[in-house]
């Protein structure tokens, strides 16, 4: 692997068995492609993520496994890491402001979601330990994807589901997702 910085977008198109003019055809270079990616992960959380949040019918620890898992499969489930993508130090630039309001109000759906569990009640008055509890779900759940880098072979549902269960213990969140 040649990392971002050493990749050409000549390397890029002939590994998308296209030709380097056609790339440039869709996407103006390197980093207007590195941001579509990057929105391209979180747009389906995010989609969920407001379905989820509406439907206040069932139970909050619920929905939030829900999510959990399935940002997990999203991460993991397909044929390239992208979710690591989220790591470059290129990505602090302009260009990703989008992406970053993507991601910003995917976490404060986390958020939302964990605000109305027993752990969120609890923590009603404590802004500080609820924006904690909530920092750490997230973070569990993007860094999901290296652990799965260093055991691809590992099954992926498997895995979602595990990381799902560990991300509502370690919110503090007691009681038991159930059913959908």
């Amino acid at each position: 692997m040649r990392g971002y910085a050493a990749t050409t977008t000549r390397t890029v198109a002939e590994r998308a068995g296209m030709r380097q003019a056609t790339m440039y055809h869709y996407f103006g270079g390197k980093e207007e492609l590195l941001a579509e990616l990057l929105e391209s992960t979180v747009a389906p959380s995010l989609t969920l993520a407001r379905r989820l949040l509406a439907d206040s019918a069932r139970p909050a620890a619920r929905r939030l496994w829900e999510l959990c898992r399935s940002d997990v499969l999203l991460l993991c489930g397909g044929p390239y890491n992208l979710g690591a993508l989220y790591l470059l130090p290129e990505v602090g630039g302009a260009r990703f402001t989008r992406f970053h309001r993507m991601r910003d109000e995917l976490r404060g759906a986390y958020r939302e979601l964990l605000r109305t569990t027993s752990v969120g009640t609890e923590l009603a008055g404590d802004r500080a330990g609820l924006a904690l509890r909530n920092d750490l779900v997230f973070g569990l759940i993007e860094g999901v994807m290296l652990i799965h880098r260093s055991d691809p072979a590992r099954p992926v549902a498997a895995f979602a589901e595990a990381a799902a269960d560990a991300a509502l213990r370690v919110a503090g969140v007691r009681e038991k997702p159930s059913g959908p």
